[in-house]
């Protein structure tokens, strides 16, 4: 269940309890603090039973209250500015200490990530890039250091492979004119979602080339437009994105689309061992690369 919780709210706000009715008007007022707060705490900070607000998710129609609150940051995730992004992650770390805050949260992020993960799309995923006639990668803003990643790589594993590496969106444009049938579109965006990467793959998608999203949920922009899509999950980390979840599925990614190609692969890096080995690209441990 995906539904814009401020409009199930107002829908429901004549048959809400005293208590309901204070959540509700709480959450409309403060959705983007709401959205990441437990049921526990947004009971507290309204003066509440956990129970209480719990029981006001079902109320709403959702299985419990960790769906509403998923559904509650998706809607609101894409809008929040900079400035709220600081306020609520200062909110949610508290005087906890960041790098085990930090680094718990990432690691939850790649389990739910894990389960949220659709192996018939991702095989698809696999199946359409080995195949591909040419392969386009696109990542801007922070999924600009996935995108590299991801082509760093393929670059090592195919010889059709286009990493878009502008911000400009004319010259973007200009990148991937030939796109068209037998190519695949490689889209990363996470919140708050980039318009210029959306509208590339608009174009790719209209000209006949299959378009492979990753991102982070089905409200988000690229999904509706792929053929097929790769989800993670991103948290957010004061002013930064945690792309610990992506990372790791682009992680997963690669390796399968290796294996597939398993022969291709060896013959390559044995060529590649031999001119590292003759040119001197490597030196021996303890010296500077």
């Amino acid at each position: 269940m995906t539904s814009d919780v401020l409009s199930l709210i107002r829908e429901n706000m004549d048959g809400f309890s005293k208590r309901q009715r204070a959540i509700a008007n709480y959450i409309m007022d403060n959705y983007d603090k709401a959205a990441f707060m437990t049921a526990s705490r947004l009971g507290k900070t309204i003066d509440v039973s956990e129970s209480t607000v719990v029981r006001f998710a079902a109320e709403l129609g959702y299985d419990g209250y960790p769906e509403m609150q998923q559904a509650l940051q998706e809607m609101i995730r894409n809008k929040l500015t900079s400035i709220q992004r600081i306020e609520v992650s200062e909110n949610r770390l508290g005087s906890n200490d960041v790098l085990s805050a930090v680094m718990q949260s990432d690691m939850e992020e790649i389990r739910l990530s894990l389960d949220r993960v659709d192996r018939a799309s991702f095989s698809a995923a696999v199946e359409k890039i080995v195949n591909a006639k040419r392969i386009y990668i696109l990542g801007l803003r922070s999924s600009t250091a996935i995108a590299s990643f991801l082509g760093f790589y393929f670059n090592l594993l195919f010889d059709n492979v286009v990493l878009v590496h502008t911000t400009s969106v004319s010259e973007m444009f200009e990148q991937v004119l030939r796109i068209g049938p037998g190519d695949v579109m490689i889209g990363i965006s996470f919140p708050r979602y980039s318009s210029r990467t959306v509208k590339v793959m608009q174009f790719a998608s209209d000209r006949g080339a299959e378009v492979l999203a990753i991102t982070d949920s089905e409200a988000s922009p690229l999904y509706e437009i792929a053929h097929t899509a790769l989800l993670a999950k991103s948290d957010m980390v004061s002013f930064i994105d945690s792309l610990v979840a992506p990372l790791s599925l682009v992680n997963a990614l690669i390796v399968a689309v290796g294996r597939q190609m398993n022969r291709d692969i060896s013959s390559t890096f044995v060529e590649l061992e031999k001119i590292w080995s003759e040119y001197g690209v490597y030196e021996n441990a303890g010296h500077i690369e």
